[in-house]
């Protein structure tokens, strides 16, 4: 028999990915290695599950089993399909099961995958285990997720009705890949779904991994001794032709006495609800009619999987007699292939495919007659019996359970792969409303929640502190600057009757004093250096923190100097900036003088007479310069060999002390170096704005890292090309502000807004598939300080450069 007639030229179809273990051991090793940091922490797998009785069932406990025993049990989850109003006694692994027909439950697991930070969904699809017109529920929960989906496809249908075709073309495309279990299956998709083949891997229906036995060693089990065994397994329906064997045992039995005809399984639940057992005491009048009812054994229960193992093992020949061609999987087929048993089937798709080079023997549909013959035939040369058995069990190595969540997990790791190097747009992003070009209005209700009597907490578990990680002098430097900004524009706007834009209410402004009294707390007179990491317990991690840190901490005391109408705020500010600026001539860091460089200025601007702040700015400022000069090549016009975090901070400090300084060399360098990483932060598809990824950087020659992507790029792009704005007067630099800035509400590559107009907050960044729901300081400082930015221009001078 021969596989269906493809329906286009095969030149313009693709062969589904091939099997892991095919490949060499040392690429598979080069694969490990590759895909081993982009493995998902967490999995939920969505099908039916044990003790439910169904083959979906049985399939998704096991593939959960084989990833769990590989890859450890914290990564995994279930979440199973319910066809009756009580659901089943699932084991712990299940944490949400969904009503087959309410299309609410299917909306509500969308929710729960998302708020549980799952990482990848991977879906068991048969159309007949959900709900509504073709299983169509599932759609509801597909189109709700934030998060990868690979969905394993059980049926592929060669002639879909409408309803079929829109549901499967649907999973199709909300899904990043497809896994089938036979090329016929990814022929179908190829040609009746269109379904580009790219986008499609064959990884083989798994099988437990058992040893080579002689079937004796299982018979007794069954009261079988001595005789040779026929078997057929599986839940019972109609479409299972096992009539067609009964028929044949007649002739098998004129010339083997001692054949018995095991028949292991439960009625299919749903026949069983709607046809009774009708099928069953079929086959039972059957046999006692044609005088075969001795040697016709029914266990009229669910197999279990230990159960199968001996039922199996027992089995001199396992006969699949079914109906009809239009089964592209068939598991009991896999696990008696895996076993190494002798094999006669029918020609169904699956049963073709596996069958294939004399692994098993095919007989044409509902012929007794044929059946006979080829298990004659099989009981009366052990020889080819055995050389069947040989060539199913050394084949089927390649489906074994461990192989099997290998080739799912790599899967799962070339999504992720795929997710940062072409980032893909959830449906739900896509249907979420984004306000771009339109600044929010400012709320500090998460900046409060964030911040107790102490400071500023540096992170979140979704919208609450974290007290575990305590606090941050980088936060608590960045909310003072912050505070500062946002009383000189009430201020201001106090003053001027012109423009009567919303402002915040500055309660949280106030604590200026709070956020000062953190840096005063971490500064050690000793080494004249800034502490960073303070406990929630009040005890600091260390004696001297980053250099970063410090240059942050400069940057806020200038701010305070520069811009504070508070004169006790002055004060403190002034003794601390004193006492701490001398150590950053000692500094490494380009980002730390950066950071310096703009406090200094902020100072300089209200105190320009100060002579040890201007000898500081001008050592800071001619290092970057010369960094610049000696790194800077024509492809190449960065301060360093790596564009790593903080990027935008680095033209920014030069172009504002250019201009200060009526420097040109340092607005040239300035204005080059931020044109070529304007350049680099955008997507070569789409105009929107791409930071520097966090996961690897951009080393020159070498692969710009896409993700994780952090507000603090943004936040920083729109400070460093307002100032451009400001130097140049090339509205130019306006529009890449906007650019940055619209990536906070959502103009992106996942094109979801990290800026949570609810809480106020801002979520902690892009991941290749999802954002971050935490809201940290850092990324909520760093939204709040863009905004600020934003309105600083006149509202007019918006519009006209905007149009």
């Amino acid at each position: 028999m021969s596989l269906p007639n493809a329906l286009v030229p095969d030149s313009l179809l693709e062969v589904a990915g091939p099997r892991l273990l095919m490949r060499d051991a040392a690429a598979v090793d080069r694969v490990r290695l590759q895909s081993k940091p982009s493995l998902p922490s967490r999995i939920a797998v969505i099908g039916n599950y044990l003790p439910r009785h169904c083959g979906i069932a049985t399939f998704t406990t096991d593939l959960c089993g084989a990833i769990a025993a590989e890859y450890g049990t914290a990564r995994l989850l279930a979440l199973p399909v319910n066809d009756t109003e009580n659901g089943y006694d699932y084991p712990s692994r299940v944490r949400f099961s969904l009503a087959q027909d309410d299309v609410k439950s299917y909306q509500e697991a969308a929710d729960f995958l998302n708020f549980n930070n799952i990482d990848m969904v991977c879906l068991q699809h048969e159309y007949g285990i959900f709900g509504g017109p073709a299983g169509s529920h599932i759609l509801h929960l597909l189109r709700g997720l934030k998060m990868p989906v690979v969905t394993t496809l059980h049926t592929v249908l060669r002639e879909p009705n409408p309803d079929q075709l829109m549901v499967m073309e649907e999973i199709a495309n909300l899904s990043d890949r497809l896994i089938v279990m036979s090329q016929l299956s990814s022929q179908f998709l190829q040609e009746i779904f269109k379904v580009p083949g790219r986008k499609i891997d064959m990884v083989p229906h798994g099988v437990p991994d058992l040893p080579f036995l002689d079937p004796n060693f299982y018979k007794d089990r069954f009261g079988v001794e001595g005789k040779a065994v026929l078997l057929t397994f599986g839940l019972l329906s109609p479409n299972k032709g096992i009539e067609n064997v009964i028929q044949a045992l007649p002739k098998i039995l004129s010339k083997h006495t001692n054949v018995a005809y095991i028949v292991a399984g439960a009625t299919h639940p749903h026949i069983l609800r709607h046809e009774g057992d009708k099928y069953r005491e079929s086959l039972q009048a059957l046999a006692k009619e044609i005088g075969v009812e001795s040697q016709v054994i029914f266990h009229n229960h669910f197999v279990s999987p230990e159960e199968m193992v001996e039922f199996i093992g027992a089995a001199d020949i396992y006969i699949t007699p079914y109906r009809y061609e239009a089964q592209v999987v068939s598991g009991t087929l896999a696990y008696a292939l895996g076993a190494g048993k002798a094999i006669i089937s029918t020609p169904y798709w699956h049963a073709i495919e596996l069958l294939d080079d004399r692994r098993g023997a095919l007989v044409p549909f509902q012929d007794p007659n044929a059946i006979a013959q080829k298990t004659i035939e099989l009981l009366d040369t052990p020889a080819i019996r055995h050389g069947m058995r040989k060539r199913a069990y050394l084949f089927a190595r390649d489906m074994v359970w461990k192989r099997v969540a290998q080739g799912y997990m790599e899967r799962f790791a070339r999504v992720r792969g795929d997710r940062m190097e072409s980032p893909r747009v959830q449906f739900s992003a896509r249907m979420t409303h984004k306000s771009l070009h339109q600044l929010p209005e400012l709320s500090l209700n998460h900046l409060s929640r964030m911040t107790d009597d102490t400071g500023m907490l540096q992170h979140a578990i979704f919208t609450i502190p974290n007290r575990r990680e305590g606090y941050t002098t980088d936060d608590n430097a960045r909310a003072l600057v912050l505070v500062v900004q946002l009383a000189q524009e009430q201020g201001h706007f106090e003053r001027s009757n012109s423009d009567r834009r919303e402002t915040a209410d500055l309660s949280s402004a106030n604590s200026a004093g709070l956020y000062l009294s953190f840096l005063e707390h971490a500064f050690n007179p000793e080494r004249g250096r800034f502490k960073n990491f303070l406990r929630y317990d009040r005890r600091w991690n260390e004696a001297v923190g980053s250099e970063d840190s410090h240059g942050r901490a400069l940057w806020a005391l200038g701010t305070v100097l520069g811009r504070s109408q508070d004169q006790g705020l002055k004060g403190a500010a002034g003794r601390l900036f004193e006492f701490s600026l001398p150590a950053v001539l000692e500094f490494n860091s380009p980002r730390a003088w950066a950071y310096a460089l703009l406090g200094i200025q902020e100072y300089l601007t209200a105190y320009p007479g100060d002579r040890d702040a201007q000898k500081v700015r001008s050592a800071l400022s001619r290092r970057l310069l010369d960094m610049y000069a000696s790194i800077r090549r024509p492809d190449w016009k960065w301060f360093e060999d790596v564009m790593a975090y903080g990027n935008a901070r680095l033209p920014q400090s030069l172009l504002l002390v250019g201009a200060a300084c009526s420097d040109d060399r340092m607005i040239s360098d300035g204005l080059e170096s931020l044109d070529w990483l304007s350049k680099a932060q955008h997507c070569e598809i789409n105009p929107h704005f791409v930071p520097i990824g966090s996961q690897g950087f951009y080393h020159q020659n070498g692969e710009k890292a896409r993700f994780d992507q952090q507000p603090l790029e943004a936040a920083g792009a729109v400070s460093a090309c307002l100032q451009a704005y400001r130097v140049s007067g090339d509205s130019r630099w306006h529009k890449e502000a906007w650019s940055a800035f619209n990536w906070f509400l959502g103009d992106n590559d996942l094109q979801l807004p990290l800026y949570d107009s609810v809480t106020g907050g801002c979520r902690d960044g892009l991941h290749p598939e999802r954002a971050n729901e935490n809201q940290g300081a850092e990324s909520t400082l760093s939204f709040l300080m863009a905004l600020l930015e934003m309105r600083s221009l006149p509202a007019q001078e918006q519009k006209e450069i905007l149009s």
